[in-house]
């Protein structure tokens, strides 16, 4: 039975992380323990930050974001993956466009977040006295809307774009999710427009979100190294250090992925370092700002103590 879109495949396979067999069990144990550290780190910090009134601020309002995008993210990648470690390789293609719908909608929701945190990092840093007003409550609001529009938008575009092409050949993915650049290589139509748009949209969201970033944190930097007091200095580093490592890692990693040139020989390491934004990064990003962080600490005892004492 031919697909609504006159392609013959109906379904497709995924390979998965790897056809090694004796790496099979390995590789499942340790993706399902970052998944439930992700998931429980995530969902944690999202019921910490809501229970807690002295966190709800600016900061902890896109860290809440964050951690729902991540919860998200790590829920439509990880459990596909894991289930083809269990020899369920085949899935279907309306399923396959689903995911790539929402894992492009939720990875460009992540550039945003990402981008909107440095700003008010960079809002609390360079003007300080005007912090509040500056990012009130309508304008994180707005800012929030802006992020999951991107996302749509971007989202919309990919998917539209690979529901158009035809699939009449090979439906094995070499992959361990429905990306793009593997189910390009598997249609039988022109994708000339789909690179395109790839280059396009990649290009404003990774490329466009970078620059707001280098230019957000020279500002701060530059600020930062005005300021007289050792003391001061330090505080301000710690603000911005937990921020910092989260976006090395999520856009080292994109932008290597999807901004390089892909020779088809390079598909297998394109799975290695896809792992690092899409199963690593959602399970570091719930560490990396509560393990040195003095609020979360102060806000997860008083939590606990009211759920004993209560």
């Amino acid at each position: 039975m031919a697909s609504h879109n006159g392609s013959s495949v109906t379904e497709f396979v995924l390979l998965g992380l790897t056809q090694q067999p004796e790496l099979q069990l390995p590789l499942f144990l340790l993706s399902l323990g970052i998944y439930v550290v992700s998931v429980l780190g995530n969902l944690g910090l999202t019921v910490l930050i809501g229970l807690n009134r002295h966190l709800h601020t600016p900061m902890y309002y896109f860290l809440f974001h964050l951690s729902f995008i991540d919860l998200c993210y790590s829920s439509v990648i990880t459990p596909r993956m894991l289930m083809s470690f269990l020899n369920q390789n085949t899935i279907p293609y309306a399923e396959c466009m689903a995911q790539l719908f929402f894992f492009a909608f939720f990875v460009i929701d992540e550039c945003y977040i990402l981008t909107s945190m440095a700003y008010d990092r960079y809002v609390a840093i360079y003007k300080p006295l005007l912090y509040k007003v500056i990012m009130s409550h309508w304008v994180c609001f707005m800012m929030t809307v802006g992020v999951y529009a991107m996302g749509f938008v971007g989202a919309m575009a990919h998917t539209g774009c690979m529901l158009r092409l035809t699939f009449c050949g090979s439906n094995v993915i070499n992959h361990y999710m429905c990306d793009i650049p593997p189910l390009l290589r598997l249609s039988c139509s022109s994708i000339s427009i789909n690179e395109i748009v790839v280059f396009v949209v990649v290009g404003i969201n990774v490329t466009g979100a970078c620059l707001i970033l280098f230019i957000t944190y020279t500002l701060i930097l530059s600020n930062i190294f005005c300021i007289h007091s050792r003391k001061g200095r330090s505080k301000a580093f710690q603000t911005c250090s937990s921020h910092i490592i989260a976006v090395s890692l999520f856009f080292g990693a994109s932008a290597f992925m999807y901004l390089k040139p892909s020779p088809a020989e390079s598909l297998d390491q394109d799975k290695i370092y896809s792992v690092f934004y899409t199963i690593m990064e959602p399970m570091m990003n719930p560490l990396i700002y509560s393990l040195r962080n003095k609020d979360v600490h102060i806000a997860l005892k008083k939590t606990l103590k009211k759920r004993i004492y209560t």
